[in-house]
Order: C-alpha cells, then sequence, then structure tokens
C-alpha cells in the first residue's frame, strides 16, 4: 500500500536573482530529490514537482496534487528567497498533507568562498521564515522538519512524516463493512457516522449477516484447503478439531470475500447477531488482521477503522499492531500492570512467539466453541489509541506504556494477552484515562508512534489527547478544559 502512493517536492524561489541561479536550485533539487530516495529510510517516493517562482505555478501543482490519487501530500522548501503572498492561492486551495522541510543545501558556511553571490543563493534560512510566517498566518495543518537533509535522522522523520499522511489518504477512501449493529445498550461504540464521514472519510454501513452466511455457503474444500496450508504455515495446532478450524476458515474466505468486493478495509461484528452462523469468528478475525485488514468487535467500528488506518501507517514494520481491549489489573504494590485481551480477536502480528491454534468453549453468543489464536504478546514501547465520539467532536486518545512479558502464565486462560504497564503509573494512567473518555477498546501498536497519531490528528482536525510519563490528573483536567473551551469556539 505504501509503494502506491507519492509525494511531491516544492521548490520555492524567485526570478529576482537571474536565470542561472534558477537552474542551479532546480539542479539542486533534483539532486536532493534523488539521493533522499536512495536513502532507504522514505517509505514512499519522493517526487520532484517544480521550483515555484509564481502564484500561478503554485497554485497549479497544489491542484494538480488535490486530484491526483497517488500524491499523499507535498513537501515544500525554499532553496532562496520566496515572496509568500505568492502561496497564499495554493495554500488555501491545498487539500493535501503539508510538510515544510526546513533544510539548505549546503552543510556549512564555506569560509573561503562565502560571498553576495553565495548568500542570494543560499537562503534557505530566510526563506523558509518567511514561508513559516505565512503557514502561521494561514493556520494551516502542516508539519515543520528541521536539519540538514543527508542526515539519517532528519530522513527518517520525513519518512515517519510520509506514512502519518499515508494514514491519512487511507482514512479519506476508507470503507467499514459492519454484520448488524453494535452491542445493545452499550455507549462508547456508537457515534456519528455522518459527521465522521463528513470528517474523516470514513464510509461505515451495515451488511446482513445472513448474506455473509450465503457467501460461507459458497466457499468450496478446495480454499478451505488453501487458507489451511496458510495456517499450517504461519501457527502451530495445538487441537485435532480440524472441522472447527476449517469453519473458521470458511468464515475468513468469506468475510474477506465480501470485503474484497466492496472495497472494504475493515469490518465489525457482534456476538449478540450470529443469525445462520455456528461460531463466532475467531482465527477468521485475527487472521484477517495479520494482512492488514482493520477489526473491532461488538460492532466497535470506531477502532476497526483505526486498526486498519494505524496498519496501513505501520506497513512493513515489524513490532505489530492488533484491536485491543483493557480487561483486568493486576494491582500489587511495584507490579502494577494492566493485562489486554479479547474473546478472540487480537492480531498475532503482536505475538512474542509462534501462535498455536486451539479451541475452546466461549461461554457467551451460545455457539459451538470457536478456534481462536493463543499468545503471549512481546516486551517493549508501545501505544494505545482510542477514538470517541465527544457529540460535536471527535478525540483521539494516546497513552504510553510499556508492554512486558506476562508475569504469570495463566494456563487456564485461552486467549491472546499482552500485559503492559501504562504511563505514568497504573493508577495515574487509568485515572487520566477514563477523565479523557477513552474507550474499553483500543488499537495497540508498536510501530507507530504518538509524534505520528498527533500528526494524524491534526491532518484530520481533530481532537488529540496525549497521556505520557509526564502527565497529571490535575494537568489533563486543565487540558481537556481549555479544549472545551477551544472547540466550542471552532
Amino acid at each position: 500500500m505504501l509503494k502506491d502512493f507519492e509525494f511531491w517536492f516544492v521548490v520555492g524561489s524567485q526570478f529576482l536573482y537571474g536565470p542561472e541561479v534558477l537552474e542551479t536550485v532546480e539542479q539542486r533539487a533534483k539532486e536532493m530529490t534523488e539521493q533522499l530516495n536512495a536513502s532507504g529510510n522514505l517509505p514512499c517516493r519522493l517526487v520532484y514537482k517544480v521550483t515555484a517562482k509564481t502564484n500561478r505555478e503554485i497554485t497549479d501543482v497544489v491542484r494538480e496534487a488535490n486530484y491526483d490519487e497517488k500524491c499523499a501530500g507535498i513537501i515544500t522548501w525554499c532553496h532562496t528567497f520566496s515572496p509568500s503572498k505568492m502561496w497564499i492561492n495554493g495554500f488555501t486551495d491545498l487539500q493535501k498533507p503539508y510538510c515544510h522541510f526546513a533544510t539548505q543545501y549546503n552543510l556549512e558556511i564555506p569560509n573561503e568562498e562565502i560571498d553576495m553571490d553565495f548568500m542570494n543563493l543560499n537562503q534557505a534560512a530566510h526563506g523558509d521564515r518567511e514561508h513559516g510566517f505565512l503557514g502561521a498566518r494561514l493556520r494551516m495543518a502542516r508539519k515543520v522538519i528541521a536539519g540538514y537533509w543527508k542526515d539519517e535522522a532528519v530522513q527518517k522523520r520525513i519518512g515517519s512524516w510520509m506514512r502519518t499522511a499515508v494514514g491519512v489518504a487511507v482514512s479519506r477512501s476508507l470503507k467499514v463493512m459492519r454484520f448488524g449493529d453494535n452491542m445493545r445498550e452499550v455507549a462508547v461504540t456508537e457515534g456519528d457516522k455522518v459527521e465522521v464521514q463528513a470528517k474523516l472519510g470514513w464510509q461505515v454501513n451495515t451488511w446482513p449477516v445472513g448474506t455473509l452466511v450465503e457467501f460461507m455457503d459458497a466457499v468450496t474444500e478446495q480454499e478451505i484447503d488453501e487458507l489451511m496450508a496458510v495456517y499450517r504455515e504461519n501457527y502451530d495446532f495445538a487441537t485435532d478439531d480440524m472441522e472447527t478450524v476449517r469453519y473458521q476458515a470458511r468464515e475468513e474466505i468469506a468475510i474477506r470475500k465480501m470485503m474484497d468486493q466492496e472495497g472494504c478495509l475493515a469490518f465489525t461484528n457482534t456476538f449478540q447477531d450470529l443469525y445462520g452462523m455456528k461460531q463466532l469468528p475467531g482465527l477468521a478475525s485475527q487472521h484477517l488482521m495479520a494482512l492488514g485488514y482493520g477489526y473491532g468487535a461488538e460492532g466497535d467500528w470506531k477502532t476497526s477503522a483505526m486498526t486498519a488506518i494505524i496498519k496501513a501507517m505501520s506497513e512493513g514494520q515489524t513490532g505489530g499492531s492488533a484491536f485491543m481491549e483493557d480487561y483486568t489489573y493486576h494491582l500489587v504494590p511495584g507490579q502494577e500492570y494492566s493485562l489486554g485481551a479479547h474473546m478472540l480477536e487480537v492480531c498475532p502480528s503482536v505475538a512474542a512467539e509462534r501462535p498455536r491454534i486451539e479451541v475452546h468453549p466461549l461461554g457467551i453468543g451460545d455457539r459451538e466453541a470457536p478456534a481462536r489464536l493463543v499468545f503471549e504478546g512481546h516486551a517493549g514501547k508501545a501505544i494505545v489509541v482510542s477514538l470517541v465520539d465527544m457529540g460535536g467532536r471527535l478525540r483521539l486518545i494516546v497513552q504510553d506504556i510499556e508492554a512486558v512479558k506476562p508475569i504469570l502464565p495463566m494456563p487456564n486462560l485461552p486467549v491472546a494477552r499482552v500485559m503492559w504497564k501504562s504511563m505514568p503509573d497504573l493508577t495515574t494512567g487509568v485515572e487520566c484515562w477514563i477523565t479523557a473518555g477513552g474507550a474499553h477498546h483500543t488499537v495497540l501498536t508498536f510501530d507507530v508512534t504518538a509524534e505520528q497519531m498527533k500528526d494524524w490528528a491534526k491532518m484530520m482536525d481533530i481532537e488529540y489527547v496525549h497521556i505520557s510519563a509526564d502527565t497529571t490528573v490535575e494537568g489533563l483536567e486543565q487540558q481537556l478544559f481549555l479544549n472545551d473551551l477551544a472547540w466550542k469556539l471552532r
């Protein structure tokens, strides 16, 4: 998916310095583009488009970017001084993510070579400040990245921003397939689907479970055999009940066919609506997430969509991202941990070791015991992400966590599980999460950072709340109060 997108490099200059300077600017811009692409630090291709010198050139390239499906955003840089009034028309039309790259061609000031000709050509420090004022004046959602363009850390920051911008592109065309409605009487899984489509681009619609059953009935034994071979390649079988596993394969094939047919990248279901089905999709849902699809249990379409977006942003990375739920706490002093799990559906991308396929009774849903993947999550720094509808606006809540190897074996808990330390500590983190209205369902990701989610929220023009090691309840309450005032004035 990342390779389907590109980013346009638009360099600012003007006619004041003569044609030779403009030729040099263009040559250097092309050289920088080639070397950035060759660095291996950008997940998407950078395309040099123009050295912009007029209002018309800028407006034309922005309008072209807006309607080019491959273009996921633009990156600007001012090699010389570029009077930014000529950028106004273009910037007010811009509908794609925007990164202001504040760099310069040369690493250091050349003591012997520097003269007024050098100064006229190498005015990035001058031009980028003029350019930056306009972005601030227009109150643009932008990412400012400063540093030398050959530095690996700088290149990786650009690459990180690119991934976030791809998350925006995926969001704006995302379709979510809901099998039935959300779990009855649950508040947080509700939400304004019309507002979400207007704001984020998501198309969230419902398909009957009966239609899914019809697709399941049409799945062939050969198709199941082929998927069973994939299961054997990726997972250990800790059951002899092959018919139950094959039923999960049947469900997975049918769900995927329906989603692909409708162009959906995410789906939901609920154990309260299994009409005509023998099992709640467990292994089926887990393996679909491993393939990059988003999922939300109990009809949680917001978490399903966020899972798909975060997986798209983290494509090619190896830490993993998964649908998650806070299940229970370990409150022993000095050993405070959250245990995250779900009845069935945690993505195996976060597994520490090769997952096992097991079959156990579910206890709810009044159906046959389903097959599922059982594993422990790996250790490492991560975040959990929750999108909630506050009525009138959307709030994205992100909490820093540190996953650990589970401190207990829990031999009678036949589900995938992840254990973590919440930031700043368990009880403060819980108080902050609850104060902010965070949901019980989240997306846990080892790959996407809080900074990327902050940038995504800014690009999508929604509220962002970050619970970190430095967060206090008092500080968060003040932030939420000020956020409420600010958003009411918008």
